[in-house]
């Protein structure tokens, strides 16, 4: 089974950046789409940002312009480079395939206050 582990969340203040992670172990990483999703307080989950096997991307409106998603097949690792952040941005940010078929990881927390 594969294991997903996110880092690099935090706390940071309005309009800083972050650069999460996710390492994926298993050999099956490179022949999936990516994505990262994450989940606010009282929300459900939703999908920030996608990418494809060709490395073509996609965004959700809230966060186009602002987040970049970016994957390493060579490290089985998939980034979420993350700008101008919002308070509105705090979730714990998670990575999976697109659509969800691995196990959830233990996700990132990112917090965007002042």
């Amino acid at each position: 089974q594969v294991q997903l582990v996110e880092s690099g969340g935090g706390l940071v203040q309005p309009g800083g950046s972050l650069r999460l992670s996710c390492a994926a172990s298993g050999s099956s990483f490179s022949k999936n789409g990516m994505a990262w999703y994450r989940q606010a307080p009282g929300k459900q989950r939703e999908l920030v940002a996608a990418i494809r096997r060709t490395s073509i991307t996609n965004y959700t409106d809230s966060v186009k312009g602002r987040f970049t998603i970016s994957r390493d097949n060579a490290k089985n690792t998939v980034y979420l480079q993350m700008n101008s952040l919002k308070p509105e941005d705090t979730a714990v940010y998670y990575c999976n395939t697109n659509p969800p078929l691995w196990h959830w990881g233990q996700g990132t927390q990112v917090t965007v206050s002042s």
